[in-house]
């Protein structure tokens, strides 16, 4: 970040601006929604600027600038059309350590201001370090579009209650729990329709119950991430990633999603790579079930989704022998989203009118799989975990029926800035020059829709 974001205690601030135009009066309109101390130097006054002056308790210097008007200053705010005059104040303030902002003139800003989203004591302030102004305008539209109107309401109630919640319940993560419960249950709605008071009883209640020890137990949320993507996450997968005590993740879910869960929860990794099986099935069934008993909110953060060869049942059956309660966030799956980016429609009137998700895992040097019932025309095949087994599929399935010609393609790191496709058939995959630097996490497709790749591909990788 080349712009550190703070909030600045505006009661004790002093704040010169400088220069009295229609952009200095943007700058005034926003400093007087704070309690700062408001100074205004110009020889020219504009109407609004003026009219600013008249209704609130704003100093104003009739003349030019002098140096003498920094004295004292903690923020300064330069407005004038005199490249000059904006030169010399912020060389000036600059010299004084004074924070000083030459309005449309960031190389000469020490600070910026925000976009700024205002649901007061809510406040919720964007930068775009100056590069993209109408971008972060766009974002606060859809901000200010989401956001109740009325949450500035839960603001002041949760203002109201802090101090007692905080010297009732002294566990940092209690005061969590309790407050996320709040706001996210009938007490929070209570007060968003202004039933303030029967939210303030619930809330006394509630805390004399967290008080006693009847608090949620632990939980467990298995939560497909998608193929990659982070836009591709549901809104179910991101609520909970932000409320989550523990993540317990694998090697498919990709580093922009991880940056997605909340910052001060505890983070385990227990991915699996080919032929590396870091933690057994068992010990990651176990540890789900221990973290939840101890009173966590775990999520187990799934590439794709848990239930198609994510083995989401099989950590599921271990939880409800503990005693677990659990919840299951479906995700996209891989061959999906595989399929989607690579421009390869999974059926097709004209080429697949089934499809089918297998794995392509080796045992034994051998893959245990039904290749009679495979080998099928207008039929679509996805491999799953099938990049080592790659010449044992060609070969198999030719053996079983199909043509060496049936189109074959190969995703890696489907969805991701580094997606890599190439096609070939049955008889020229294993022995293409590109096939040999494709690199797991890849999905294998095999049928004619891969026929449709070229020309239905859409999506323009760029790897950074």
């Amino acid at each position: 970040m080349k712009y550190f974001p703070v909030f600045i205690d505006a009661q004790h601030i002093n704040c010169l601006i400088v220069g009295a135009g229609e952009v200095a009066a943007r700058k005034l309109e926003l400093i007087l929604k704070t309690p700062a101390k408001i100074t205004v130097v110009s020889p020219w006054v504009s109407d609004t600027v003026a009219q600013l002056i008249n209704e609130h308790n704003i100093t104003l210097h009739h003349r030019e600038f002098m140096d003498d008007d920094l004295k004292g200053q903690n923020l300064v705010f330069i407005a004038t059309d005199k490249n000059d005059v904006n030169q010399h104040v912020h060389d000036l303030g600059h010299s004084q350590g004074i924070l000083v902002n030459v309005v449309d003139n960031t190389p000469l800003c020490k600070f910026i201001t925000p976009s700024i989203v205002d649901r007061s004591p809510i406040i919720i302030a964007m930068s775009s370090g100056g590069v993209a102004p109408v971008l972060l305008r766009y974002i606060r539209q859809k901000l200010e579009s989401v956001l109740p109107s009325k949450i500035s309401l839960l603001g002041r109630f949760s203002e109201r209650f802090r101090d007692k919640v905080k010297s009732a319940l002294g566990s940092v993560t209690d005061r969590r729990y309790f407050w996320e419960d709040v706001l996210d249950g009938d007490i929070g709605e209570n007060v968003l329709q202004g039933n303030e008071e029967k939210a303030e009883q619930q809330l006394e209640e509630s805390l004399e119950a967290y008080k006693a020890g009847n608090k949620p137990s632990g939980q467990v949320y298995l939560v497909g991430a998608g193929p990659g993507d982070p836009d591709l996450l549901t809104f179910r997968a991101l609520r909970l990633m932000q409320k989550a005590d523990v993540v317990v993740y694998d090697r498919l879910v990709s580093k922009d999603i991880l940056e997605l869960v909340r910052r001060d929860a505890e983070k385990i990794y227990v991915g699996k790579a080919k032929s590396n099986h870091t933690i057994p099935q068992n010990e990651i069934n176990a540890l789900l079930a221990k973290l939840a008993l101890e009173g966590n909110r775990v999520v187990r953060l799934k590439g794709g989704d848990p239930f198609i060869f994510g083995r989401g049942g099989e950590e599921i059956e271990t939880l409800i022998e503990q005693g677990v309660d659990f919840q299951v966030v479906p995700g996209i799956t891989a061959a999906s989203g595989a399929a989607s980016y690579a421009g390869i429609p999974l059926t097709h009137r004209d080429h697949a009118q089934s499809v089918t998700f297998t794995t392509g895992h080796l045992r034994d040097n051998s893959i245990d799989l039904n290749w009679k019932a495979l080998a099928q025309t207008h039929h679509t095949l996805v491999f799953y975990m099938g990049l080592t087994g790659l010449s044992i599929i060609c070969r198999e399935l030719i053996a079983h029926g199909l043509d060496g010609s049936t189109p074959i393609a190969l995703v890696e790191n489907a969805t991701r800035s580094s997606q890599k496709v190439v096609t070939g058939t049955l008889d020229t995959i294993v022995d293409m020059p590109q096939t040999q630097d494709i690199k797991p996490p890849t999905l294998i497709i095999v049928g004619s829709v891969v026929q449709l790749h070229e020309q239905l591909n859409w999506f323009t990788p760029s790897e950074v």
